[in-house]
């Protein structure tokens, strides 16, 4: 069962892009080097159970380590989610979920959450908790710098 205290939510950022240009951001995965710091990697089909194969950076270091999660949500300019599923050799299980809203036809808002769920839910959050929540904190930031360049050099 999941649990509240289980969540890890960024914080939200207004982005002075369309909600349609953050998407053009958040699925242009071939580029996620050139702007995102924490997830600097990441490769899928962007189909519903595709595989999701990220590097993932412990934040303030330039350890990254793979991750390997599977989409679970593609609703354009809206939600993109994936989510880790428990194997044998690891019970731990996550959803993450990135949320785009759109303020007025040249701004939106974003921010991410994830919840630790399964038998690992409670140690996961108490070991891993404070640097993901940095991590997403950062990756929002990018995201909002990223977006904005990209419009401003459109318009």
């Amino acid at each position: 069962m999941a649990k509240a205290e289980n969540i890890v939510t960024s914080i939200t950022v207004e982005i002075d892009a369309p909600a349609r240009v953050v998407w053009e951001v958040l699925v242009d995965l071939d580029n996620y080097h050139e702007w995102n710091s924490f997830c600097p990697s990441i490769q899928c089909g962007l189909q519903i159970g595709d595989p999701v194969v990220m590097q993932v950076r412990t934040p303030d270091s330039d350890e990254t380590f793979p991750v390997l999660e599977y989409l679970v949500a593609c609703d354009p300019e809206q939600l993109l989610s994936w989510e880790q599923r428990p194997v044998p050799e690891n019970m731990d299980a996550a959803r993450r979920d990135q949320y785009i809203t759109a303020i007025d036809a040249n701004r939106c808002s974003y921010f991410t959450t994830d919840i630790f769920l399964g038998l690992n839910q409670d140690t996961i959050m108490r070991e891993h908790g404070a640097w993901v929540k940095k991590g997403f904190d950062q990756m929002a930031r990018d995201l909002k710098r990223r977006a904005e360049q990209l419009h401003a050099s459109r318009t």
